[in-house]
């Protein structure tokens, strides 16, 4: 009894002492943390996989799926695109340029928008990447506004229809198989049937018939060809150096990443959206080879560990592409008219890559290897 009544005399003791207040000295700190509402817009490189890097931010808000984030990777800006929250305050982006060099606890900063390049007339004659940044050694690219590559399709209301011929020039074409404007085109073929070709003849005939302004977005292919067709734009007065150029060129070609190669058609075709909307332009959006954009997006697909779909594309293809197409349309303002080359693997034309594209086309070309053998061109 009498230690049962020991115990109890101690036991307030140690319930005063559970219970005693927070020391000054904390209590700034925790207020702190918990009243504040501001987040932190900077994270450091967590871990870097190829194209795919992983960001950890320190404050509750993560930036938004498809922002841009930006660091520095051998004094050269580094931007990465928002492509997954993974929990923990970390987010996995992709890289528009090469990941050599990057390492772990490097600052990352977010920029709180989509990927933004410049629009407008300062484009014209000017060689850019998916960024926006010239890559012609001419200098910055002198415009007055920046645009968001990813943006919504024009609303059903804004949307108008034509039955407008487009003369190419090319008399089979204009002849067998005419093109409507504001249409999208497909010129399907197998490796070295002609596509590129076809469509260099298309801008060239085009800018000096109608006078029209032009955008060129070379998409996974080759840097040869996109260095021959610039320097026979300059040849063909398509584009003048010092003067009025007709055609915007926008290249991410074999070399870049696969985050490169993948947005770059946005790039070109938020371009081809400003003439339209901005300056009532009728446009012609070049793609080639919107085929690697298709693939790009595989392979990103691939990096960011998704399950993958027949013949091993992304589970996404179909909005991948819908997606982009959708924009690519005849408003009130103006319009955009599409010539979009399509690679066919192995010659078969129900693989699900041209077969998704052939969804989206108003007219269809397909160059034959028969005829390509033969030595007649357009095949």
């Amino acid at each position: 009894i009498a230690r049962s009544l020991r115990a109890s005399a101690r036991r307030p003791a140690t319930l005063q002492r559970a219970f005693q207040p927070i020391k000054p000295s904390f209590a700034p700190a925790l207020s702190q943390r918990f009243a504040s509402t501001q987040s932190n817009t900077d994270g450091r490189i967590h871990q870097v996989i190829g194209a795919v890097v992983d960001v950890k931010f320190d404050g509750e808000q993560l930036p938004a799926i498809l922002n841009a984030v930006t660091t520095e990777n051998g004094g050269q800006k580094l931007v990465l695109e928002v492509a997954q929250h993974l929990g923990e305050n970390v987010v996995r982006c992709i890289a528009m340029d090469g990941t050599e060099g990057l390492v772990r606890g490097r600052k990352v900063v977010d920029t709180g928008a989509p990927i933004k390049i410049p629009v407008g007339p300062g484009c014209l004659g000017r060689i850019m990447n998916v960024t926006g940044d010239p890559i012609d050694e001419r200098g910055p690219i002198k415009a007055t506004k920046l645009a968001p590559i990813h943006a919504e399709a024009p609303e059903f209301v804004d949307q108008s229809t034509s039955a407008e011929i487009l003369v190419t020039g090319i008399k089979v074409v204009d002849l067998l198989a005419p093109y409507a404007r504001g249409g999208k085109i497909g010129l399907f073929g197998g490796a070295g049937v002609g596509k590129t070709v076809f469509i260099q003849e298309l801008i060239n005939n085009i800018a000096k018939a109608h006078g029209g302004y032009s955008v060129f977005t070379g998409v996974g292919e080759r840097t040869r060809e996109g260095n021959d067709l610039y320097h026979e734009m300059q040849e063909t007065g398509v584009i003048q150096l010092d003067g009025d150029s007709k055609v915007a060129l926008v290249f991410g070609q074999m070399n870049e990443p696969p985050g490169a190669r993948a947005r770059v058609a946005l790039t070109g075709l938020t371009i081809a959206e400003y003439f339209r909307d901005e300056e009532g332009q009728d446009v012609l959006l070049f793609i080639d080879n919107i085929f690697r954009f298709t693939q790009a997006g595989s392979e990103v697909s691939a990096l960011l560990g998704r399950i993958p779909s027949a013949v091993g594309y992304q589970p996404t293809l179909a909005v991948d592409m819908g997606g982009m197409q959708e924009r690519i349309t005849t408003t009130q303002k103006g319009s955009i008219t599409s010539v979009q080359a399509v690679y066919v693997p192995a010659d078969d034309l129900t693989d699900p890559a041209p077969a998704t594209t052939f969804a989206h086309l108003d007219a269809t070309t397909v160059l034959s290897r028969g005829i390509s053998e033969l030595g007649i061109y357009p095949a």
